[in-house]
């Protein structure tokens, strides 16, 4: 089969959706594989190295999207590369779909096949897909709110480890998924006081059980929210529905609450986000402020560190575009029920229910379609 690989054209968005070692192993199983020039460079992956890999190094990403059968990206398709996606062609990318109207609109006019990496699953409810990306976020949340902290970007002033003699900031985590665990990670590392908000005891438990009494953990519906939020010096949002638009959790009355010069991080950005007043940035202007509290809401955060984020990314995607490629979209899809919870968009149908709800489209249940 030929696989596409165009250069990422969201501003900022530095990864890219192979590796020159994935190139290899598609190839060695018979594979053709185009990358368009210079796509993997500010990853750190040379032409060079993709030309040793096997690849063909293709100029433009109109040669590409009209001659692979399957495009692999690693973010949403925009407006330019969503009029070249041809019918039957395969999309295998992340779509964040439910904050998208428009291009969900145009991939349904498409007739493409559209697998989205955020909402395949594993036989335990999981997000193979959306977690190295979400701990990759989940990391830099906090290493991103702490800069956003300092006074000449318009923060407190604080350090958020707190420095012999001084109490550290305290951070408010919303979510306890994979975006929070890993939130936690830095926090505790640096020593902030850190809070923990989520909706299952039993998750939190196992949070407890990895970080100790290093956090403190909140049962969202016996928490007041509003004297957290009151008391934080850096709040992370990392509140998650597969597939669907993140519920509001901090309104515009809250942030009144806010400190001034206290940092609001809403990782959830991508869809739509958790934070009432939460728009998205990017990396070039990371922030905005409203009712003096700092707002970071880059909705591609992992892009900012591209190498990483590209290998993270590529380990867990490579053996579902392998399946794709080996037995085609049809079989690899009815064959693996968690690969099919991938498939959002498909031959004009909307065939996840989330987005399917929220733009108000016919839900097509993928399992009827195979």
């Amino acid at each position: 089969m030929k696989i596409g690989v165009p250069t990422e054209i969201k501003p900022q968005e530095n990864r890219i959706g192979l590796t020159p070692d994935s190139v290899k192993t598609l190839i060695s199983n018979g594979h053709e594989v185009l990358v368009e020039n210079n796509g993997g460079f500010e990853a750190g992956f040379e032409n060079e190295q993709y030309k040793v890999a096997g690849a063909k190094i293709v100029d433009k990403a109109e040669d590409i999207f009209n001659d692979a059968e399957i495009i692999v990206k690693v973010k949403e398709p925009l407006s330019n590369e969503v009029k070249m996606i041809r019918e039957n062609q395969i999309v295998f990318t992340y779509l964040h779909l439910a904050a998208a109207k428009e291009l969900t609109e145009g991939l349904i006019k498409s007739k493409s096949v559209c697998i989205a990496y955020e909402t395949v699953t594993d036989n335990n409810g999981r997000l193979p897909l959306l977690a190295p990306m979400s701990a990759v976020a989940g990391r830099m949340s906090v290493q991103a709110g702490a800069h956003c902290l300092e006074k000449n970007q318009k923060g407190r002033g604080l350090l958020l480890g707190g420095s012999p003699g001084v109490d550290p900031g305290t951070v408010v985590i919303l979510g306890g998924g994979v975006v929070g665990e890993n939130a936690a990670i830095i926090a505790t590392g640096m020593k902030a006081k850190v809070h923990i908000v989520d909706k299952s005891e039993a998750r939190l438990k196992q949070l407890q059980e990895i970080f100790g009494d290093k956090i403190i953990p909140e049962l969202s519906d016996k928490t007041d929210l509003n004297k957290l939020v009151s008391e934080c010096d850096l709040l992370v949002g990392g509140v998650l529905i597969p597939g669907a638009e993140a519920p509001k959790i901090v309104t515009k009355d809250m942030l009144k609450l806010m400190k001034r010069g206290s940092v609001i991080v809403d990782v959830a950005i991508d869809q739509g986000g958790c934070v009432e007043t939460s728009k998205p940035t990017t990396h070039a202007e990371p922030t905005y402020i409203v009712n003096d509290v700092v707002h970071y809401c880059v909705a591609n955060m992992p892009g900012g560190v591209p190498r990483t984020s590209t290998l993270a990314l590529n380990k867990a995607t490579l053996p579902f575009l392998s399946k794709l490629a080996n037995d085609g979209y049809q079989k690899a899809l009815k064959n693996d029920k968690n690969f099919l919870a991938g498939l959002n968009v498909c031959q004009g149908n909307v065939t996840y229910k989330a987005v399917a709800d929220i733009f108000g489209y016919k839900f097509i249940s993928p399992s009827e379609i195979f």
